[in-house]
């Protein structure tokens, strides 16, 4: 068996100096997920998200081409909008002065600006993000250092031509979290813990069995089931750097493990389910049992890595390969 690694020091999950360098090293060179088609699907529609800090907006324009901006006014940095999502007349207008944007980001109109006012409007179009589409998935980025299609490979290996395109939005939910964002993602990235943490789930999981396989920058879960029709069925997975897909029989839904800064982590969910079915009830019990349990832990975690007593600990090699890779990706993204 090979040595048991060593963990991140514990000031990597309490620097707050360190929180700028993960914006600008990790998540602006990382595709992150934005939302999915349906909720974008006609022209002029518009969805509006903060990923890692960072105010994206994503719109329809009006030949049907999905296209990302930061949601930032070129004149005193306004907001484009003031809500989620909607629909726009074929401009985005800044709610706080007024200028006009085509949907394909050129400035149309300077509000009260004229000629004599002596600037190019071509020099001030939004500022643009890349954006990629993977199975009815919207992922957006601000420099990649991979294709979308490249990080995902070993998650498209297992799916075969599964294709989410066509489903619905059929709830979005959040839970906010007094911990690192990294604290949150080494727990999802282990089974470790379930048979002390998770009853009722590993009531469900055969937690002896469990075990997780690193593809790159992508962790599988392989999690038997102890029995047929169980609400976690399905395939569990993660892609760096903050994505969680839970795959089920007749559905799916997306987690995202949104940084708020150093202390603070917010997990949206968005369920997407075939047209016409909603999420179970059972399915949503289950998973607010879950989340209130790894909320319990990931912030009495946190406030031990706080504490200053515990710096570095050891990973086991048989359980926790998945976040020693992690930290590993981290380390090398930092530097």
């Amino acid at each position: 068996m090979s040595a048991a690694p060593e963990t991140l020091p514990a000031s990597w999950y309490r620097d707050a100096s360190l929180w700028p360098r993960e914006r600008a090293d990790i998540f602006a060179k990382s595709w992150m997920f934005a939302t999915h088609v349906s909720a974008i699907a006609e022209a002029g529609s518009w969805r509006a998200e903060t990923l890692a800090g960072y105010p994206v907006l994503i719109v329809r324009d009006d030949k049907g081409e999905l296209r990302a901006f930061h949601n930032v006014c070129r004149h005193r940095a306004g907001p484009l909008t003031q809500h989620e999502e909607g629909r726009c007349d074929g401009a985005l207008v800044c709610q706080y002065h007024g200028w006009r944007y085509a949907l394909d980001g050129r400035l149309r109109q300077a509000r009260d600006f004229g000629p004599a006012d002596n600037f190019d409007p071509r020099e001030l179009a939004l500022f643009p993000l890349g954006l990629e589409v993977w199975r009815g998935l919207v992922f957006v980025a601000i420099d990649p250092r991979q294709r979308l299609s490249d990080v995902l490979a070993p998650l498209d290996q297992r799916l075969g031509d599964a294709d989410w395109s066509r489903m619905h939005i059929a709830l979005r939910r959040s839970h906010e979290l007094a911990c690192n964002w990294k604290t949150y993602v080494e727990n999802y990235l282990e089974g470790y813990h379930i048979p002390l943490i998770h009853a009722g789930l590993d009531a469900e999981v055969d937690s002896g069995k469990y075990n997780v396989r690193v593809e790159d920058r992508v962790v599988i879960h392989e999690a038997p089931m102890r029995k047929t029709g169980a609400v976690y069925d399905g395939l569990w997975a993660w892609a760096w750097p903050n994505i969680g897909f839970n795959i089920y029989a007749r559905g799916l839904m997306m987690e995202r493990m949104a940084p708020l800064g150093n202390e603070r982590t917010r997990l949206d969910y968005l369920y997407l389910m075939p047209e016409g079915e909603s999420v179970s009830e059972e399915t949503l019990a289950m998973s607010d049992v879950v989340v209130g349990e790894d909320k319990w832990v990931a912030e009495r975690v946190q406030e031990n890595l706080d504490a200053g007593i515990y710096d570095t600990g050891r990973l086991s090699p048989k359980h926790e390969m998945g976040v020693a890779a992690f930290q590993d990706m981290v380390r090398r993204a930092l530097g």
